[in-house]
């Protein structure tokens, strides 16, 4: 048989081999602030509160509002513990039993606030106050926050009431007028990354100030987050703490390969960027993050060309060079451009179906930006750097003088010299040497561009003036004559004629899109009255007053047609016509029960509604 140790020698050998783990405690709870100095980048609460307790201006009603984990409750337990303190207690006193926490996210109801109306009346054993806090107090409902009122209006002289939210829309108005509001703003990135390295040194652990930037960011101001952060990296790179390893662990791209795809885009080497972007890509983000990021990083280089924004660049110092180094190269107009691609692609990304091809646009697009921020031009082979310093005339040539003074135009005798033989070739070029001479000669009177007189022949007449009468009449008078519609053709045409071409032109306004004026063209045949007045009767006076207003177009073209000036279009509204049309569903269906009674029947029978 198995020898076994006897229990209290098997307990002994434990307890030597494997001493007592002390259980670990978050950052957030260990390095809780015991005072008002110690609560980070709240200074302008915290002195608002001392010296309210200095002088004796606390309100008994206080309400600390803002985002989650910058100090509300916090604050709320230091207040309640420093309004007690008389210098007579010890340094550990917590005045546990002057300080009342309530979650109002689960003790939401009438009768939990009823319950603390009740102890509220009872004053402190010890200590001057009893302080009730009171946390997620938006959570409250209608009638819970009616049934506190009173008691927050009216509280007894030991009580004072701190209620905490991050929701202060959600409370009632009623309430907010009985308290001393506090908004409690988002810790800064500088705040967090300094508070963040005085915790890594008692902990006894190296961190980079670029990781601990990294932490401050994505904490997005809140400083219980950083904290929560800062103990998940610590246990995964251990008593060194670096920026790959901060990276890697919050999955965060590093500031490195921004800096490699920006020196990319300044060379305008697309095929590499594409790469670059692929293997961005390989690590596990998407394309949003890259494009995000990457405007992020123009903004960056923007903030550091100027000295007096430099101090919104929230990095450490040794990226802060990298970014002032790489900020040389580009200039504002570029970053502008580049920051309105990317902002682009960011608003498409999410309705776009192929997200990965847009964004590689977007780089094909950034890379495709010259320094001065516009697209390069293929077409120009020649660089503009070839012409720095020269003039060039209109046809091409450089002119002689250094001063740019354009030489005077040359007069062409060729056309007035004759050759003596036409066997014989004439060559009417200078010699290089008597060219040259010409060239470098000075001429005796620089070239004018010639004047362009305008000359008026009669004298401006004002409108408001006796001669602008005469002046009138005397341009009526040159006018053309105006041809007299007796003068023009009056041929005779037929009905039937007349109606073939009153359909083309329905037709053709069906072509043009007026279905309205086509359909009520086609309510009624056209006919003769007399010889040259069509007739139209419609059912009701709006297709009248449509016809009307249009019946210059149809005359014309029927005017045209017909060779027949003297056509009128006589209309006539007649209601009973009307009648003929079915307009509404019921009308519709008494036009089907006149034609077959048996579908009253089918109605009946299945009991169907319009």
């Amino acid at each position: 048989m198995q020898a076994t140790l006897p229990v209290p020698i098997f307990i002994f050998v434990v307890i030597l081999f494997f001493p007592a783990l002390e259980p670990f405690i978050v950052s957030a709870r260990k390095y809780r602030p015991q005072t008002f100095k110690d609560v980070v980048g709240q200074s302008s609460i915290t002195n608002t509160l001392l010296n309210a307790i200095e002088h004796n201006h606390l309100a008994q009603a206080l309400l600390f509002c803002g985002p989650r984990g910058v100090g509300k409750t916090t604050c709320a337990r230091i207040l309640a513990k420093k309004i007690n303190q008389d210098g007579t207690e010890r340094e550990d006193e917590d005045f546990a039993f002057n300080i009342f926490e309530l979650d109002a996210a689960s003790n939401n109801s009438v009768d939990d606030i009823r319950s603390l109306i009740d102890q509220v009346r009872i004053p402190p054993q010890t200590g001057k106050y009893k302080v009730y806090i009171i946390d997620e107090v938006h959570m409250l409902s209608q009638s819970a926050f009616n049934a506190f009122l009173k008691t927050l209006e009216e509280p007894p002289k030991h009580a004072i009431f701190i209620l905490a939210t991050t929701e202060k829309h959600k409370i009632i108005p009623t309430i907010l007028s009985r308290c001393q509001i506090f908004d409690f703003k988002r810790i800064t990135v500088k705040d967090a990354s300094e508070y963040l390295k005085h915790i890594a040194e008692q902990q006894g652990i190296e961190a980079e100030e670029s990781a601990l930037h990294i932490i401050a960011q994505k904490a997005d101001g809140a400083m219980r987050d950083a904290l929560s952060i800062f103990d998940r990296v610590v246990s995964f790179s251990g008593k060194e703490l670096t920026r790959k390893a901060v990276t890697e662990n919050l999955n965060v791209l590093d500031y490195d390969i921004y800096f490699s795809a920006t020196d990319l885009i300044l060379e305008n080497n697309i095929p590499e960027l594409l790469v670059l972007f692929n293997k961005t890509l390989s690590l596990g983000f998407d394309g949003h993050h890259f494009i995000t990021g990457l405007a992020s990083h123009f903004r960056d280089l923007m903030v550091c060309q100027h000295p007096d924004t430099l101090n919104l660049l929230e990095v450490g110092e040794d990226v802060t060079q990298q970014y002032q180094e790489q900020s040389k190269k580009a200039s504002k107009q570029f970053l502008l451009k580049a920051i309105d691609l990317a902002n682009d692609c960011d608003l498409q990304y999410k309705s776009s179906k192929n997200q990965r091809l847009l964004v590689e646009l977007t780089l094909m697009k950034l890379a495709s930006i010259t320094f001065d921020g516009e697209k390069k031009n293929s077409s120009s082979i020649i660089p503009a750097s070839y012409f720095a310093g020269k003039t060039i005339t209109s046809n091409g040539t450089k002119p002689p003088h250094s001063n740019g003074t354009p030489a005077p135009p040359k007069e062409d005798n060729r056309a007035t010299e004759q050759p003596s033989s036409p066997k014989e070739p004439v060559n009417n070029a200078p010699e290089p040497k008597e060219a040259a001479k010409e060239q470098l000669s000075e001429p005796k009177e620089p070239y004018q561009p010639k004047k362009i007189e305008i000359k008026t022949s009669e004298k401006r007449v004002s409108g408001l003036s006796l001669s602008s009468i005469k002046v009138k009449k005397a341009h009526e008078n040159t006018k053309a004559p105006s041809i007299d519609e007796k003068d023009l053709p009056k041929d005779p045409f037929e009905e039937k004629e007349m109606q073939q071409h009153w359909d083309d032109f329905v037709h053709q306004l069906e072509k043009q899109g007026r279905k309205i004026l086509a359909s009520n063209l086609q309510t009624d045949v056209p006919k003769l009255k007399n010889e040259n007045t069509i007739w139209i009767e419609l059912p009701n006076g709006t297709m009248k007053k449509e016809i009307e207003r249009e019946q210059s177009l149809m005359l014309d073209y029927l005017k045209q047609k017909l060779n027949n000036y003297s056509i009128s279009l006589y209309i006539t509204v007649n209601e009973e016509v009307a009648k003929k049309f079915a307009f509404t569903p019921e009308e519709k269906y008494e036009k089907l029960r006149e034609k077959n009674p048996n579908l009253d029947l089918l109605r009946k029978e299945f009991d169907l509604d319009f």
